[in-house]
């Protein structure tokens, strides 16, 4: 299956984007099985973790074929490459980038960058971007969501980021959210693999409840 087809059937099955922040190559794969083992299908890891791209390497290698494994915090085009060189097939970003969204879809790789207004939403999509990362969701509310939802193309999905809890996730729902970014909430650098597992189960939870 092609990226996007395995972004749509993961984000379907369980609709969260593990964010992990910090993790090292060495830990990498036994904090990926440990969020995978929780049901939760699409992992990526932000740049600015140490050795990124080797994590991304091993974490491709040995559940890429099982979860859709990707990077965070990509700001170049160039990152890109090296992205996909790892393994990885998804690209998300904190900010719009046209040219980072335009080098990811041509590569064959999801893009889902950040955006904050409607004016960024629809610079992402006119740039091939498949989905959308409302961020930082701290500084908006469900009614920001729901009104740009309005405008949004229904079918390209809008993930929430930044602050979200197990139990705050019903309002985002209803008002439009398709799925949700977890970051420090799930993972932060020392927290154990047995500890992100548990966390996981929990944000699972809350989004099925």
């Amino acid at each position: 299956m092609s990226a996007e087809e395995d972004f749509t059937r993961y984000l379907h099955s369980c609709p969260l984007v593990a964010i992990i922040r910090g993790v090292t190559p060495d830990e990498v794969v036994a904090v990926g099985e440990a969020i995978l083992s929780a049901g939760i299908r699409i992992i990526e890891v932000p740049l600015n973790s140490p050795h990124p791209f080797e994590s991304i390497d091993r974490l491709s290698k040995a559940i890429g074929d099982r979860a859709l494994v990707g990077a965070g915090t990509v700001l170049d085009t160039l990152s890109v490459a090296r992205v996909k060189d790892a393994g990885g097939r998804l690209i998300v970003a904190p900010n719009t980038n046209a040219q980072v969204i335009s080098a990811a879809v041509q590569a064959g790789m999801v893009a889902a960058p950040g955006y904050f207004t409607p004016t960024e939403a629809f610079v992402a999509l006119d740039a091939g971007a498949q989905a959308l990362k409302l961020f930082p969701a701290e500084g908006a509310s469900p009614a920001v969501l729901k009104a740009q939802r309005a405008v949004l193309p229904i079918q390209v999905p809008v993930l929430v980021v930044g602050g979200v809890q197990p139990d705050t996730m019903r309002p985002w729902l209803d008002a439009g959210a398709n799925g949700f970014g977890l970051g420090s909430g799930l993972y932060a650098p020392g927290r154990s693999a047995d500890d992100v597992h548990q966390r996981a189960k929990t944000y699972v939870a809350g989004v099925t409840a």
